[in-house]
């Protein structure tokens, strides 16, 4: 009798079905397949709508009726859960003394002015004698700014530069009789005390500034010793790169330093404890999580950054998988070095120093499976749906059923090994010519490159880091034409969007989309491989290490990539490069020959029902 059977790989972001019949013999024919996003948690009830979806589409590609459904059969997968926190090591250290400017877009004049600030409005009684700096704000017009400050320059008022509210400094600029170096742009310009001393800056095109983008140069403009220059330098170091910057002496003159100390981690193995300091960074947050393993919890020290990064990683694990908090134990950790923006205090135009991040991301293994409850709840919703007679029942492992839809891949052979790239973790899984399959699930993938990218560009936009991540890079060099980022010439017969003009673009499925970002295309590239390599690189070569043979990773034949993020453009050839010194043959997975990296879990459980249908063993094990 020939069965109409469906396989259903719930997944942690999307749900897959593969179609099949099979007959008594254990002859099987796959005649549909089909793919939507997961709802609710996985492994957990919610699940059934994305269930019911998935089959329904499976089943109308292949025009057969619902009611002709026999069996479903759900993947055995205890729900793993990630989240991940990025914190700054150590809270950037400023003086509450200094207020530093930022980098307009097109600063005006050129070289370095040092003056008292005198605001615009009492410019006309400013007498000569010690050099000033005009303050000027918002909506006065830029004409009517240099005129005045041309009257001034005449009655022999020392003028050494200008900062304004407005975004007019090379109107301003054009206009004076004397050049020098003016700031625009800045948007807190209220907040610029008068009667201050004060230095502005202002490079040629293509350079940058030198003086106040240096401590010492600092330290001699503002007269100050060697604690207070210590302490300034954030200050010289968020400045670094700028083609102009101003910084202001404030009234308070206090000198404050305040940090945040990062804390440590304890790290609690089945066999070894032990506790790492998070300052030291992720290579020996690695390596000591490599010597403890396999992990059984992690704890953060209360009161510091990091205590609160795996309190607040916790507390989201618990929430989404039901359990109480004392029950959520954190079981794998991925920590990756970066740099993130942290705002200056006492900016006036929301500026940013760069400052020393270590991102974490953490995985909860929940202690029990809700598969069969899933189960249950699909029977009921698709009887009530028409298709009466089906069973639906929990078919195999997922790692076990992942390998099997693997080796379907056409030039593939045993030992094998599946690499799973998801969202939320990187799951693993080998099977040997023995055929005895292990497997590993590690913290990290998709998601944190996401967040990676997103921080240490500066975003506040993880649509738009989730863009750079997945498409390719371009810059609009004219209306008609890009250059992308391997240097080759793509030219249009219609013009570009005014938007994309001069700026980095995405080359997307829905065409161009400009960043808003002032970052150059090659920074952009940098931070989106580097963030690739940093996650998938670094557990694709975990995964292997720990599942391999004896370690030993000359011991696997072929690597198979699967999950949507096999799909990426960069993605498998950066693992593939990083395997090849092994002998490793690795590439994207092409599940049946026609499903590429997709559908090997929901395949792979119906080949294993078809296998021992052909055993006389057609039992399905929940």
């Amino acid at each position: 009798m020939v069965r109409t059977i469906v396989g259903v790989d719930i997944g942690n972001s999307t749900t897959e079905a593969s179609l099949a019949t099979v007959g008594g013999t254990g002859s099987m024919e796959y005649v549909g397949a089909a793919l939507t996003r997961t709802t609710g948690v996985k492994g957990t009830v919610k699940n059934v709508d994305g269930v019911a979806t998935a089959v329904t589409r499976a089943l109308q590609s292949a025009g057969i009726p619902l009611a002709e459904l026999d069996l479903i059969l759900l993947n055995e997968a205890t729900p793993v859960i990630s989240g991940l926190a990025m914190e700054t090591i150590t809270e950037t250290i400023i003086t509450e003394s200094t207020m530093i400017g930022h980098d307009p877009r097109t600063p005006g004049g050129r070289g370095l002015g040092v003056g008292t600030i005198v605001g615009f409005e009492s410019l006309a009684e400013t007498a000569p004698g010690e050099p000033v700096i005009i303050l000027v704000p918002r909506g006065v017009d830029f004409d009517v700014t240099a005129q005045q400050i041309n009257a001034a320059a005449g009655r022999g008022v020392e003028i050494t530069g200008a900062i304004l509210g407005n975004d007019d400094a090379v109107l301003v600029a054009n206009r004076l009789d004397a050049k020098i170096p003016i700031i625009d742009e800045v948007s807190r310009i209220d907040l610029v005390p008068v009667g201050m001393t004060a230095a502005v800056e202002v490079a040629g095109p293509g350079q940058s500034i030198r003086t106040l983008s240096n401590a010492y140069g600092l330290a001699t403009i503002f007269d100050l010793d060697s604690a207070q220059t210590k302490v300034v330098s954030p200050v010289a170091r968020a400045l670094t790169g700028n083609r102009s910057a101003v910084v202001v002496r404030t009234p308070s003159g206090d000198v404050e330093d305040r940090t945040i100390p990062a804390g440590s981690l304890d790290l609690i193995g089945v066999k070894k404890n032990t506790t790492v300091d998070v300052s030291r960074g992720a290579a020996e947050i690695m390596a000591e999580v490599q010597r403890v393993s396999p992990l059984v919890d992690v704890r953060g020290e209360a009161g510091t950054n990091t205590g609160g990064m795996i309190a607040n990683v916790r507390q989201s694990m618990a929430d989404l998988s039901e359990h109480a908090l004392a029950d959520v134990r954190i079981q794998d950790l991925l920590a990756i070095d970066t740099l993130v923006p942290q705002e200056v205090r006492g900016g006036m135009a929301g500026e940013v120093a760069l400052e020393n991040a270590v991102a974490l991301a953490a995985m909860v293994r929940t202690k029990e499976s809700g598969m069969q409850a899933v189960a249950d709840a699909v029977a009921a919703h698709l009887r009530a749906s028409g298709a009466e007679r089906v069973e639906v029942v929990v078919g195999g492992v997922e790692a076990e059923m992942a390998v099997l839809g693997a080796l379907t891949t056409p030039g593939t052979d045993k030992p094998l090994v599946v690499l799973d790239l998801g969202g939320g973790s990187t799951d693993a899984a080998v099977i040997g010519v023995d055929e005895r399959i292990d497997a590993t699930h590690l913290a990290g993938a998709g998601d944190l490159v996401t967040k990676l990218i997103d921080a240490e560009l500066g975003l506040g936009n993880l649509e738009l880091a989730e863009e750079i991540k997945r498409n390719p890079l371009a810059k609009a060099e004219s209306f008609f034409h890009v250059r992308l980022e391997n240097g080759t010439v793509q030219f249009f017969e219609k013009p570009l969007p005014s938007t994309a003009f001069a700026r980095v673009v995405t080359l997307g499925e829905n065409g161009i989309n400009p960043i808003p970002t002032r970052h150059s295309l090659d920074r952009i590239r940098d931070v989106r491989r580097t963030a690739k390599q940093r996650v998938f690189v670094v557990n694709a070569l975990r995964a292997l290490r720990t599942i391999a043979p004896a370690g030993d990773l000359r011991q696997v034949g072929f690597v198979v990539l699967l999950g949507g993020c096999a799909l990426d453009f960069e993605i498998p050839e950066l693992i593939a490069d990083a395997v090849a010194q092994y002998g490793i043959v690795c590439g994207t997975g092409n599940v049946r020959g026609t499903e590429g990296p997709r559908n090997a879990v929901a395949s792979g459980l119906v080949a294993s029902y078809a296998a021992k249908s052909l055993t006389g063993d057609p039992a399905i094990h929940a």
